[in-house]
């Protein structure tokens, strides 16, 4: 089989023709019918979990916390990050700072928006605080928001709630829900006049509902209601663009599901709502209609931040919509074999519009930490205990990268853990 030389592979500024010509030469000699790469091809995934430098000893099953990156991402990083010791102020400000606007246009390309509506910033909680601290909120003013949304939010809600008197209503949701229009209804009994904001999880981080997001935002404008959605869990993990949405805010963490480097992300907003909206990080026109003034963070991470554009290469090499398809088929895999386990609980939808990627089990007598604990303790696999309002379970999370054999290991262990 022909390959490339190790310089070439390991080069991060390797542009994407380049990455197709690697797995094309690399994948030659897999077994590929008909040249298709399907969600169940495990040639070819397993070529994709060779990209990967996870620990062999330790399954890791908590990727939606945050992912590993690829081989071709670290080495990227590293390099960029040798380079700006080589002397910080030039290297970091005159020469990896060029590569930003690039940077910017590839990620709003592939986000299907304008490059001047996104700022590149640290994760989604930064991304979501310039919007909920830089809104102009007055006394009585309402917001919509759930329960079940993640905690960083919440409190920033609450924080603004306590500082300005503004008030917050709350939707409680009981997953799984496996309708639309009772979703829809639990957010638009909460909309009144005063109702300023909703804030839409897209997808539930607990336990991986999948909420109709454009359907409430479609509720929301009818009503003169703004709209601001955390997709840290959706964006790169299911196929759209953020106009399908139809939201005025985003906010979403590139360490994720785009396996970029850790403390990286990004925040949409809507072009004739960039000027309302004061920057958490003052610059000195913050009413400026430039969406990079919510990027004035002083000295940060050159390295991490033009590294995202190896991750976008790896991303875009296997496909928004084979990477969404894979990562439900690893999601299904798991998940109906727990269920021929006695005592065995899923709370989450396996219907393809509620659930992707994620999800959330438990185990009738156990509690969640008794149950991660066990697992980790006894079989090295590593989960996440979720103790959360009416929430109650333990999140799995693979990626891309997990193969078969490890969800086996997984569903083998919980088989002994049941029995106990």
């Amino acid at each position: 089989m022909k390959t490339l030389g190790t310089a070439a592979i390991f080069t991060p500024f390797l542009d994407f023709n380049a990455l197709g010509e690697l797995i094309a030469l690399n994948s030659s000699s897999l077994n590929f019918e008909g040249g298709d790469i399907n969600s169940n091809n495990e040639d070819f995934w397993n070529w994709v979990h060779s990209c990967y430098t996870v620990n062999p000893n330790i399954l890791n099953l908590n990727n939606g916390g945050v992912s590993p990156q690829p081989k071709q991402v670290q080495d990227a990083f590293v390099q960029y990050y040798q380079l700006s010791n080589e002397g910080p102020s030039y290297f970091m400000w005159r020469i990896l700072d060029q590569g930003r606007e690039p940077l910017r246009e590839r990620l709003a390309k592939e986000c299907g928006v304008d490059p001047n509506e996104i700022a590149i910033v640290r994760n989604t909680t930064e991304a979501l605080d310039n919007v909920i601290f830089g809104l102009d909120l007055k006394p009585g003013d309402e917001v919509v928001l759930t329960k079940q949304d993640y905690p960083n939010v919440i409190n920033a809600w609450k924080q603004r709630e306590m500082r300005d008197g503004i008030k917050l209503k709350w939707v409680n949701l009981d997953l799984p829900i496996e309708n639309d229009e009772i979703l829809v209804r639990k957010f638009t009994e909460q909309f009144s006049e005063r109702t300023k904001i909703v804030n839409i999880t897209h997808i539930i981080n607990w336990t991986g509902q999948i909420l109709p997001a454009r359907k409430i935002a479609d509720e929301a404008h009818r009503r003169g209601i703004e709209v601001m959605v955390d997709a840290a869990h959706t964006m790169f993990h299911i196929d759209f663009k953020i106009p399908n949405l139809d939201c005025d805010y985003f906010g979403t963490s590139t360490h994720k599901w785009l396996s970029a480097p850790f403390g990286t992300g990004l925040l949409y907003i809507k072009k004739e709502k960039i000027s309302k909206i004061w920057p958490m990080f003052p610059n000195p026109e913050p009413k400026s209609s430039d969406i990079r003034k919510f990027e004035a963070q002083g000295t940060r991470n050159f390295a991490a931040e033009m590294a995202i554009g190896d991750a976008l290469n790896f991303h875009q090499l296997i496909g928004m919509k084979r990477k969404e398809a894979r990562l439900r088929f690893l999601k299904d895999y798991w998940a109906k074999k727990l269920l021929e386990i006695p005592r065995v609980k899923l709370h989450t939808s396996l219907i393809p519009e509620y659930s992707c990627g994620l999800a959330l089990f438990s185990i009738d007598g156990m509690k969640p930490n008794d149950i991660a604990d066990k697992l980790f303790n006894k079989f090295k696999i590593h989960t996440v205990a979720i103790e959360w309002e009416n929430i109650s379970g333990v999140r799995v999370t693979p990626n891309t990268y997990t193969r078969l054999v490890d969800l086996d290991r997984f569903v083998d262990a919980v088989w002994k853990i049941s029995k106990e």
